[in-house]
């Protein structure tokens, strides 16, 4: 592939690699496993089985498991800052912005749910994670900030703390990825539509029992 360097065992061909893999799909096999074992319990040596592929091979071309982590979070990042400058979150009214926001990022904690997954467990253990924690900060202040000019548009309920209102939004989000498979029998856009609905429309029907 142009523009990305192809991992193999140092003195072996290609032909004698089990599976060639470049960085970023390295990376990809990388987030799987932090994912399914946690980061703390991960071990470079189950990457290189995941991979299939000698350990050598991953230390040839990069430093060790907090740069494949700082990979994984700078891709999770990256697209949720990408999100708040699409059109949809720059023009409109408050609340629209805030919803069409918050749809993409469901449908993103779905499409990169191990980007994801591990962004929302970092503890700040090393740098990448800190990094990472006052990023996400940036990130919510910036929807907090959205949420705020939708109260003050009478859009949004001002009785609520807009920080909290955020934090208790996207906590639905972030569980997403703790039950979600994608071969289960909810598809994507059925799941952001129901988090949608739940957070801007509620649940009840107005019609009371007695």
């Amino acid at each position: 592939m142009v523009g990305r360097e192809i991992i193999g065992v140092p003195g072996e061909t290609r032909q004698a690699v089990r599976q060639p893999y470049d960085i970023d799909s390295l990376t990809d096999v990388a987030l799987r496993v932090f994912a399914e074992r946690g980061f703390d319990g991960s071990s470079m040596d189950d990457v290189a089985r995941a991979a299939g592929i000698a350990k050598a091979s991953i230390y040839h071309h990069i430093s060790g498991k907090d740069e494949l982590l700082r990979r994984g979070l700078e891709r999770a990042l990256g697209a949720l800052f990408a999100v708040l400058d699409e059109p949809g979150a720059r023009a409109g009214l408050p609340i629209s912005r805030l919803e069409y926001v918050y749809r993409r990022v469901a449908t993103l904690a779905l499409e990169l749910r191990f980007e994801l997954t591990v962004l929302v467990r970092v503890r700040g253990n090393s740098d990448a994670e800190r990094d990472a924690m006052v990023r996400r900060r940036a990130f919510d202040e910036r929807v907090t900030a959205i949420v705020r000019a939708a109260q003050a548009a009478g859009e949004f309920d001002p009785q609520l703390d807009a920080a909290l209102a955020v934090r208790l939004m996207f906590g639905m989000v972030n569980s997403i990825v703790e039950w979600y498979r994608p071969d289960g029998p909810l598809p994507i856009e059925r799941i952001a539509d129901a988090l949608v609905h739940i957070v801007f429309h509620g649940v009840s029907t107005g019609e009371q029992t007695q």
